[in-house]
């Protein structure tokens, strides 16, 4: 088994599921746990590294070039989606998989009519959940890779590069993976995250991205006398879901389709709460989808009266494609470097989130790769050995093409 492996082995087993309904950050302490090993793990490489308290791990590599060249960074969450099951995570390797179903658990099972991309890794080496759980590979795929090129540039020295920064983040998951990163130790001239699916993937699309908190207050009363009285928040509820448009349900959209997503609702007579994400990759469109809520507010309260209903809508991040036009040579060179090791590329819009969105709205061009991860957020989530290792050598042919990158980012 390789050390790559034997890392994302470990890593996946330790349950770093974040908190949407903590203010902590890290909303989860059990984060910090992963984020502690892998501290631990970089000074044993002699890694200058930095372990903040709020759930971030630095690295920093400087360079071994004399000239002045531009510096690069990679970066990777440390938490899974609360979507799913992460405790207890139970990994098992198949080696060279022969495209047929998989049998999980006597439970659970997947197969390749029902999840296609399983064609996808035949013959590849792949490790699989037990189905009680998630796996994880989103983001310790990531994080497994980055600390394999790191440990391989510690260990060869003769490889030339420039200044190389490294940050893991809490949090990505629930949209706070950038709240409290410090640019003070996570400097590169652009960076890329490690947070796709299929080796190849080159990201550089993603939504606009909101959240909404719907807050209903209603009129309680007996319900033997509640005629003309009564006003059922967890009905008004219902009534206000009902006013958005019903073709962006998350489960009519695709490709570049935007979508409202009902994420939590929970109620009862006095009063009630759902909580939406809003998405659109056109910013035109993620204002219309906005405009939405806000005029749902306003026909449900004229209608009944009064104050009935309270809408809070946060934006999260935006398209980082709106600043990436500018600098396609950042996605010109993860190409090339696919290219010289004949792995096939492709780009699609990201339907998720990304550290990446953020990071570029902060200054640091920030585009996705793919990680060899695959039906992330659930039991079927599975991952290929087989691309994480032809990723970390992704990595290294970027690093090393990057000694000679022309771009006005060069700081």
């Amino acid at each position: 088994m390789s050390n790559l492996t034997e890392r994302f082995l470990n890593y996946v087993k330790i349950d770093t599921q974040s908190n949407p309904n903590s203010q902590t950050s890290p909303s989860s302490s059990n984060q910090k746990d992963l984020c502690l090993l892998l501290s631990r793990e970089l000074k044993e490489m002699g890694i200058s590294t930095t372990y903040s308290e709020q759930g971030y791990v630095y690295a920093f590599i400087p360079s071994n070039v004399d000239e002045a060249i531009v510096s690069i960074g990679f970066c990777a969450h440390v938490d899974t989606s609360p979507d799913s099951l992460g405790r207890n995570v139970k990994p098992r390797v198949i080696y060279n998989y022969d495209g047929k179903k998989i049998k999980l658990s006597d439970k659970w099972s997947m197969s390749p009519e029902e999840f296609p991309v399983l064609e996808r890794v035949k013959g590849q080496d792949i490790i699989v959940t037990d189905g009680n759980t998630l796996l994880g590979a989103d983001d310790k795929a990531g994080i497994a890779e980055i600390m394999e090129y790191l440990d391989y540039i510690v260990n060869h020295p003769n490889f030339k590069h420039g200044d190389v920064y490294v940050c893991f983040t809490p949090d990505e998951e629930i949209g706070r993976g950038t709240d409290n990163i410090d640019l003070k130790l996570f400097k590169p001239d652009f960076a890329y995250t490690l947070d796709g699916s299929e080796v190849g993937g080159i990201e550089y699309e993603t939504f606009n991205a909101a959240s909404a908190k719907v807050k209903i207050s209603g009129k309680g009363i007996h319900p033997g006398s509640a005629k003309g009285k009564m006003v059922n928040a967890s009905l008004v509820g219902l009534e206000f879901h009902s006013l958005l448009p019903v073709n962006l349900n998350p489960a009519f959209t695709d490709g570049y389709d935007g979508f409202n997503h009902l994420t939590n609702i929970v109620g009862e007579v006095e009063s009630s709460e759902l909580s939406y994400i809003i998405r659109n990759h056109d910013k035109a469109l993620f204002q219309r989808q906005k405009d939405d809520f806000v005029d749902a507010q306003k026909y449900i309260n004229k209608k009944y009266g009064y104050e009935a209903v309270s809408v809070e809508i946060t934006d999260q991040y935006y398209n980082m494609a709106e600043k990436l036009k500018n600098h396609f040579e950042i996605i010109e060179l993860a190409r090339e470097a696919c290219k010289n090791l004949n792995i096939d590329t492709y780009t699609l819009p990201v339907r998720g989130g990304t550290d990446g969105s953020r990071l570029t709205f902060m200054g640091i061009l920030t585009p996705n790769l793919g990680t060899g991860g695959y039906n992330f957020h659930g039991r079927y989530e599975f991952a290929s050995i087989t691309q994480m290792n032809q990723a970390v050598k992704l990595l290294l042919e970027i690093t090393s093409l990057s000694l000679s990158f022309v771009s006005s980012l060069l700081r």
